[in-house]
């Protein structure tokens, strides 16, 4: 029984990160219901750049380890920020109007771009971070102790700190009131004098933020996000999205988190290797089983 809370309070954290990238592809995906590969990209590209820009810091320019992760963040958010308003302009901007697959595969080429400038950008290592807040505390007493890290438990918290502000914003701003009307009636929000083009900006900026977000949580835990993940988190996200559902940030979230928690009890109790394909078998099981042709289609 201890081992399996221990996997349940694992799962957490896997699922906090998983929700976090949930969350931010709706927010894109909520306004233009076009299929977009690039968040897992933009997550292993946050990650790498965090890690890569740090140990530059630490090892040429003899930065403190905060300093060298400061500058290291600082450099990996500018990228982000110059990027995201440059894919809104020069993807979203002139291929919207065209059929769902051109932002497919446009994003498919941007992910494969990404992952290979962060593999020339790293000479094809793999960099890692020395272990942050590796103190185990324990939650549940007993015979055994069942703990999670400082770093897990600030990661849970940062997690779930964005996610309800981003809910607030959305439930209770005009912020949220907008996106909502941008994405059932765009044409009809422009009348009424909003941008819907403005708005699709904005929202690009804040998902690719809160992706960021996730891939510098990854980091700071992990020690390392490797180039090559990126196109596995894009299906990933792509596939927990369409079971959670498209209509709101917080249903995507919430699916993600319970594929997060069902992982961790995978690479628990049985092969490691077959975990992605256990989940993409149970991901496709449910779109097979509760969604209606039209969801589908949105995919």
């Amino acid at each position: 029984m201890a081992y399996f809370l221990q996997l349940l309070l694992n799962g957490i954290h896997n699922a906090a990160l998983y929700a976090l990238l949930a969350y931010g592809y709706v927010l894109i995906h909520g306004l233009t219901h076009r299929t977009d590969l690039s968040l897992g990209a933009i997550f292993a590209f946050s990650g790498q750049t965090f890690i890569l820009v740090a140990a530059f810091g630490w090892s040429v320019l003899w930065m403190t380890l905060p300093a060298a992760l400061s500058f290291g963040a600082l450099v990996a958010i500018a990228y982000i920020g110059a990027g995201g308003y440059a894919i809104a302009k020069l993807i979203y901007a002139p291929l919207d109007k065209g059929t769902r697959n051109t932002i497919l595969v446009a994003t498919l080429g941007l992910s494969i771009f990404l992952m290979e400038l962060s593999r020339i950008a790293a000479n094809t290592r793999d960099y890692w971070l020395p272990p942050m807040l590796a103190t185990p505390v324990r939650l549940l007493g007993g015979d055994v102790g069942i703990s999670l890290t400082q770093m897990q438990l600030l990661n849970i918290f940062i997690a779930f700190a964005v996610i309800a502000a981003g809910e607030t914003i959305m439930l209770r701003t005009p912020a949220g009131r907008i996106w909502r009307a941008v994405s059932d009636e765009p044409s009809a929000t422009a009348m009424c004098g909003i941008d819907p083009n403005r708005v699709r900006t904005q929202a690009i900026l804040t998902a690719y933020g809160v992706c960021a977000l996730a891939g510098f949580l990854a980091a700071l835990y992990y020690g390392n996000v490797s180039f090559n993940t990126g196109m596995i988190f894009g299906l990933k996200i792509l596939f927990i999205t369409a079971a959670g559902g498209f209509s709101r940030p917080l249903y995507a979230a919430c699916g993600a988190a319970i594929v997060g928690m069902v992982e961790s009890l995978w690479g628990g109790y049985f092969s490691v290797l077959w975990r992605d394909v256990a989940v993409f078998s149970l991901l496709v099981f449910v779109l097979a089983t509760r969604m209606n042709p039209q969801d589908l289609e949105r995919i």
